[in-house]
């Protein structure tokens, strides 16, 4: 098993890279993915949740009102870490039980983690980075995931910075073009993954 670490700001088009590289083969395990399985009606993270938050934070249906739940932590610094109490520990161990599950096999495991940099909670063998200028992250933000200007640039100003991720890149997939562009060099980050998996170390790229 070869396990990849796949990071990148909000806005970036990580999602979309990382769709990408499932398509090519690698297994990925999504942190966001999982975050809602694990906050989904019946579980006990969206229980610990409502009984820290209220029930305000759900909707009518029994479902978690994520932007309820934005609305309070973003602004309140004790709510958020408390937020982050509750959620992280589960996500972790539930991410770390599916990455167990491939031990032993020759798959590529892609860890689709935005906090990746930030946390450096999970050992990778290599990190590929999805870079994007925050002008265009805040537009993508606005226009396409209806995001107001201002929320848009505050959780970009949350996350780590672009340097510090690039910092850490051992691969970097730019995403400022069209999406034939962004195809292009998905291609040449698996090519470049290959690589690394049948041991032949490349130089890092990008």
């Amino acid at each position: 098993m070869l396990r990849i670490g796949l990071t990148g700001g909000i806005g970036s088009g990580k999602s979309t890279v990382s769709a990408g590289l499932a398509e090519r083969g690698a297994v990925v395990i999504d942190a966001d993915a999982v975050v809602k399985e694990l906050q989904a009606p019946g579980q006990p993270v969206l229980a610990a949740m409502v009984e820290r938050f209220g029930p305000g934070i759900l909707l009518a249906d029994g479902s978690l009102d994520r932007q309820a739940v934005a609305d309070v932590v973003f602004t309140d610094a004790e709510a958020l870490a408390d937020l982050n109490a509750i959620v992280h520990p589960a996500v972790g161990a539930e991410i770390m039980r599916r990455i167990e599950a491939e031990e032993g096999t020759d798959h590529v495991v892609v860890l689709d983690v935005p906090l990746l940099v930030e946390n450096e909670a999970f050992e990778v063998a290599a990190v590929v980075v999805v870079d994007t200028d925050p002008e265009i992250a805040v537009q993508r933000l606005v226009e396409h995931r209806g995001f107001t200007e201002d929320d848009a640039r505050a959780r970009i100003s949350r996350q780590a910075s672009r340097e510090q991720r690039l910092a850490r890149a051992d691969f970097v997939i730019p995403n400022d073009g069209d999406r034939a562009a962004l195809d292009a060099h998905v291609e040449r980050c698996w090519a470049w993954i290959q690589e690394l998996h049948a041991g032949q170390a490349p130089d890092a790229a990008g």
